[in-house]
């Protein structure tokens, strides 16, 4: 990479991230632009993946949402991230745990990891 490119990638990377792997239940608080206004949204669910590295490091966060599970894709370098804080460490055998999207209810548990 030019050094221009790599100057860019390192002032956009954000350094004040939590460590969080997939398991772990997280609250991603994003900025939501509403016309003029701006205000902070949570949203909180369990990490399913994460992806690549650097600046176009990506998370997948699920929740459910009454019966209706809802997954969204975070950019984690976004300006439209506010913060990312750890509710519970969970603990897993996979990196990526997709089978979660077939489990419901009690099944779809995960213990938690001791720090």
């Amino acid at each position: 990479m030019s050094l221009n490119i790599e100057a860019i990638h390192n002032e956009n990377v954000k350094t004040d991230l939590p460590e969080f792997r997939a398991g772990d239940t997280i609250t991603v608080n994003v900025k939501v632009i509403e016309g003029t206004k701006e205000r902070i949204q949570p949203f909180k669910g369990v990490v399913i993946q994460q992806k690549n590295t650097g600046i176009s490091k990506t998370v997948t966060v699920r929740k459910m949402s009454g019966a209706v599970a809802v997954e969204r894709v975070f950019p984690v370098n976004s300006p439209r991230i506010d913060s990312i804080v750890i509710d519970r460490n969970g603990k897993v055998r996979q990196s990526r745990i997709y089978y979660m999207r077939n489990l419901r209810g009690k099944a779809a548990r995960i213990n938690e990891r001791e720090a």
